[in-house]
This record gives structure tokens, sequence and C-alpha cells, in this order.
């Protein structure tokens, strides 16, 4: 349906499908379309015909400047490495080296992507910012925008915008948030796009080689530091390479043989261990979440039973909220749950509406844990 009157949106453009096909959508509905790539990561190397383009980074400039000029809307490059090197990578990388796990995607959307598109949509005079994202935004019974899931339960990406602030809401535009992603693609091949070239990555975009091991030894070498696997009792099972290099629930890559099968469990970077256990050892029914984002404080009520979802691809789980300070709030599982990890993001949903989420610090696991990590001082290892 038509706008009433022109209204002018910027659009993050990646050059991938989905923000393709929202500039396309857009444009029908009678916005003027300001299309922007954030250049966040690598340069593309235009020369080399034979590089595909979803090979090319997170942002393929190239394919959103030919969407742009075929759909004729105007289109721009923002340079915005050094905000995403500091925000994001150097979050990343901390993270690892902290025994944590962090996830890139929710920090750069929180301190680098919409923060752009929001600075550039004010300098601009712009009225909206829209993304290619799978999510909705509705009103409740006061007319206040919230956040809320996509029609396409596979693909929702409403877990990783969790941070935005509440305060932009009411600017935003998820065009793509009541369709399914079979369509999207349909759109595409109508556009004429080289959907065979626009396969999802389901990758780091910044890691372009191997996996994220590979970028921690390449760009932060003092994660190579080798310290001992044990097990919950304490016995010494073997070396690893670096705490950075290991995450709870892990099991491929070990390079030891006990003759049952281990996972690791957690990591302890000041002892500069490694606890590996059998895959129950693993199972949590609580933990704790800071560092909260919450779009209203007085949508979460003490004890409220809510769905929570602790990583992108798993689905989410009934859990009561309680809370521990204005930042910080207990999570109990209906269920125990697997491989809870420190630094990743829990999301709270009520419905299909996102209450916002934070960061999961330890976890509780089993209370079967080592005793020189309790206690450094109690017991020393066993050898």
């Amino acid at each position: 349906m038509p706008v009433p009157e022109l209204k002018k949106v910027v659009l993050g453009m990646s050059g991938g499908v989905d923000s393709s096909v929202a500039a396309k959508l857009l444009k029908e509905q009678g916005y003027e379309v300001i299309g922007v790539t954030l250049k966040v990561w690598e340069e593309e190397d235009e020369t080399t015909v034979s590089k595909r383009w979803q090979e090319r980074g997170c942002c393929k400039v190239g394919i959103a400047r030919h969407v742009a000029e075929l759909l004729d809307i105007s289109h721009q490059v923002i340079d915005t490495r050094e905000r995403f090197q500091r925000g994001v990578i150097e979050d990343f990388i901390g993270g690892y080296l902290q025994g944590t796990t962090p996830n890139p995607c929710v920090r750069c959307n929180e301190r680098v992507k919409f923060g752009g598109l929001f600075q550039l949509a004010d300098e601009l005079g712009a009225d909206y910012v829209a993304t290619g994202h799978y999510a909705n935004l509705r009103q409740d019974e006061l007319g206040t925008p919230y956040l809320a899931r996509g029609k396409d339960a596979k693909k929702d990406q409403s877990y990783f915008l969790y941070r935005i602030p509440s305060r932009w809401l009411s600017r935003m535009l998820f065009p793509l948030g009541t369709m399914e992603k079979s369509k999207v693609w349909m759109e595409a091949g109508d556009m004429g796009l080289p959907v065979e070239e626009l396969k999802e990555s389901q990758e780091i975009c910044f890691v372009t080689q191997g996996d994220y091991r590979g970028f921690l030894k390449e760009h932060a070498p003092q994660a190579t530091n080798p310290g001992d696997f044990i097990d919950a009792d304490g016995h010494e099972l073997g070396q690893h390479e670096g705490v950075a290099f290991y995450t709870p629930g892990q099991r491929k890559g070990l390079g030891i043989a006990t003759g049952q099968r281990l996972y690791v469990q957690r990591v302890v970077p000041d002892l500069n261990l490694v606890v590996l256990g059998p895959p129950e050892d693993l199972d949590a029914k609580t933990c704790q979440v800071s560092d909260l984002n919450m779009f209203s404080g007085e949508s979460v009520i003490e004890g409220q039973r809510v769905d929570v979802k602790f990583r992108y691809g798993t689905p989410p789980v009934p859990a009561r909220l309680h809370w521990d300070s204005p930042n910080s709030l207990s999570v109990t599982f209906e269920s125990p749950v697997r491989a809870l990890s420190p630094g990743q993001s829990a999301v709270f949903y009520l419905g299909d509406r996102v209450l916002g989420g934070g960061i999961i610090q330890v976890p509780t696991t089993s209370e079967k844990l080592p005793i020189c990590v309790e206690t450094p001082s109690a017991k020393p290892l066993q050898k």
C-alpha cells in the first residue's frame, strides 16, 4: 500500500538478497530510498573476476550499487571500518581471550550498523531507517512500538536486534518482516539478480578463511597459550592450545583420546584451564544475564514466565526471570538446557514480542566442578 506522502528512508544495503529485495519493496511502496552500504571490513577486489560476490566480505558494494542503479535510487558507501574495528573486532578478540563466546552480529547492530544509519538519516533529514532483517515492529495498546519476531520462524532475526535503543523503534522499517524467505528469493530472481551467487553465509562476516580460530591466531597471536585439559575432579587429561580456542559444548578438535566422549564444559582463563566432561554435565537449569537492554523495564515482572532464546540456532525455551539488580536477571529454565555459553546473548520473548535481553554470565552447570577451579588454594591439581 503506497505511503500517503513521499517519505525519505535510509536503507542499509549490504549487497545481499535481503537488503536488495527490501530496496525494491520500499521503492514500490512510494518511499524515497537512499541506499547506504557500510564498509566494515575488507576491500573488495574488483579486478579479480573469478572471485564470487559472497567471498568479498560482509558488504558486497558492487551488487548494492547495481541494485541501486536498477531501481533508480541513490546509493552511497560509508567507511565505518574504524568503528567496526573498535566495537566489533576488538570485542570479538577480547571476548575469546577472556574465555567467553561473543556474538559479533549483535555487537555490530548495536555499535556500528544502526548507529551509522541513524546518524546519516539525521544528517539527510530522513524519516526512517530500514534494513533487510526478518523482524517486525508492532504497537501495544498505548500505541508504543515494540520489536517482534519475523513471520518466517526459520529466518527470524529479532535475536540479533534486541540491543537497539527503544527510542529508535518508531523510526524503523523492516520490509521483509511479513515475508517468507522463499518469496524473497522469488523477488530477487524477478529483479534479475545473480541468485546463484547470493547464497547466504552462515559464517562470521570478517572470518573469510577457515574458522574463527585461524582468525585469532592471525590477529591475536597471544591466543596461542598452551595449558591443561582437566576433568571435573582436576585430573590432567592433556594439553590445549589456548582457552580462546574452546567453547562450551565443543567436542571436535580436542586432540585427546580417553575412551569416552568428552565435551568442553567451561574454560578458566585465569588458570589457563579447559574443563572437559561427559555431555550430561553440560546441562544447566539456571544462568545469570547481565548488561541488559530491556525495551521496557516494567514489561518484566518478578518471576514472570517468558521464552528465552540463548543461541540463534536454538529454539526459545520457557523460563522464569528474577531480578538480581537493575542490570542483572537470573533465568530459571523449566527444563535443563545444554551448553550455555558465557558471552552469548539471552533474549526474552513474551509471545512474539521481544522484551529485551542481555549477555550470559558464567552459567550454573553441574556442581561437579574441578576443586582447583572453585577454590584454587584448596587443593593442587592432581597429576
